[in-house]
């Protein structure tokens, strides 16, 4: 027992062993680093915000935010750098590595840091918003000028506040410049560049920065880099801010739910599908799809199941297919390109769907027609024997099932066997079959 009890307390220790190590790393100096590569969206905001959140209730000396965006969505965009403003811990964004970017959304990210840097051979730039009204379509050129005038108050305030230079802010914003590191530094736009993280947080030790809770005076150097990963929760809200997942999502449901419909009781297809939907849809509120593709993709839904309900020798189908091609297609028409649905992935799987429904109703035409010839016609000439007296009327059982029949002519005794004549409904024509 007492072997089995120290095994117990090994294992459990070794199984808690990183638990223990993260704690010892946040109880004494640390910073908290996070890296958002991707797409700026609401998984970004909330793993920002938990990692600001967790930094504050540990004391950590820094949050390190390892930036790699195309740009990304407004709102989420607002939500970080609010949350950046207000923090009581320094922030550093740190656009790395070698080769990446911070555009669009990214711009703001990063003005809003106490520390901005950049590695070599990196860039940043190109913030001119694109506009996009609760029914996925883009605003019109007043609506536009409205939103470009926000933004551009928007990041000089963030500028101003921070030290950065606001102009080349606006000229971002307005006519989405670019710039690379080094002009970047001249330029007064970030603070420093660095070849690695380990070399940024050297560099910046000792350097006082202001927080919503006052003066800090960095002290990095040596302080404990503890990684926060996104929590499954991110990850899947992540998963879903991409356009190509939405549409997937969106193509399973519409086989779950037409199998379903096409084989009734099967269960398990409709749950798929239905779960599918609604994921789908999450998908969609996301990014503000554009409803007329939604509306185009429910169309073609109503082609498929028609040409499957009756059968239409494919024209459904296609119709179905054309309908879903340009339904994916507009459905993120007016968004950044990183935000778009890829053509490729539409295409294939607008044919994919187009040959299983081809393949599917041709098999059921084929069926209905294979049943029609095994049907009640099929009946003509088959023996059987009569189950009663036929007078010229009874029953005769025959291709084991009893039928009602009439005689041909005169009268059948009970058990003699008999031939069908012809088919009348359900009624059959006999005579007596010969011996």
């Amino acid at each position: 027992m007492r072997v089995l009890a120290a095994f117990a307390l090994i294992l459990g220790l070794a199984l808690n062993l990183p638990a223990v190590v993260a704690l010892a790393a946040a109880d004494g100096p640390h910073i908290i680093r996070i890296r958002i590569d991707g797409i700026i969206a609401p998984s970004s905001a909330r793993y920002l915000l938990r990692a600001i959140r967790e930094a504050e209730a540990s004391g950590a000396r820094a949050v390190l935010v390892e930036l790699n965006t195309p740009g990304g969505l407004m709102k989420s965009m607002d939500e970080m750098t609010g949350a950046m403003l207000n923090a009581r811990v320094p922030i550093i964004v740190y656009i790395s590595p070698s080769g990446a970017r911070a555009a669009s959304a990214g711009v703001f990210v990063t003005y809003a840091a106490n520390i901005a840097a950049m590695a070599p051979a990196t860039r940043l730039g190109a913030a001119h918003p694109i506009a996009i009204g609760q029914d996925g379509q883009q605003q019109d050129s007043t609506a536009m000028e409205k939103v470009t005038n926000d933004a551009v108050a928007g990041i000089r305030a963030i500028a101003r506040k921070r030290g950065r230079n606001a102009d080349w802010a606006e000229q971002a914003v307005r006519k989405s410049v670019s710039i690379d590191d080094e002009e970047a530094v001249k330029l007064d736009v970030v603070d420093l560049i660095a070849p690695n993280a380990d070399a940024l947080l050297a560099s910046v030790h000792g350097r006082t920065v202001e927080t919503a809770a006052g003066s800090v005076t960095l002290a990095t150097r040596a302080a404990a880099v503890r990684t926060l990963s996104m929590d499954p929760s991110e990850r899947f809200l992540d998963l879903l801010s991409d356009p190509n997942i939405g549409l997937i999502l969106m193509t399973v449901a519409i086989y779950g739910i037409i199998f379903e419909l096409s084989n009734p009781g099967a269960i398990l297809p409709g749950v798929v599908g239905a779960i599918a939907l609604v994921l789908a849809l999450a998908s969609f509120a996301i990014l503000q799809v554009n409803v007329a593709g939604l509306a185009l993709i429910a169309l073609s839904v109503v082609f498929f199941i028609a040409d499957i309900k009756v059968p239409g020798h494919g024209v459904l189908t296609i119709g179905g297919v054309l309908a879903f091609l340009f339904g994916a297609l507009l459905l993120t028409e007016r968004q950044a390109p990183f935000l778009r649905v890829s053509i490729q992935l539409a295409v294939f799987i607008a044919l994919l769907t187009g040959g299983f429904f081809l393949f599917a109703v041709g098999a059921g035409i084929r069926a209905q027609r294979g049943r029609a010839r095994m049907g009640s016609e099929s009946l003509v000439g088959a023996e059987g024997v009569a189950r009663t007296e036929l007078a010229p009327a009874g029953m005769v059982y025959v291709a084991g099932e009893t039928w009602s029949a009439t005689a041909e002519a005169g009268a059948i005794p009970e058990g003699s066997r008999v031939r069908v004549v012809s088919v009348d409904g359900l009624r059959l024509r006999v005579r007596p079959a010969a011996r």
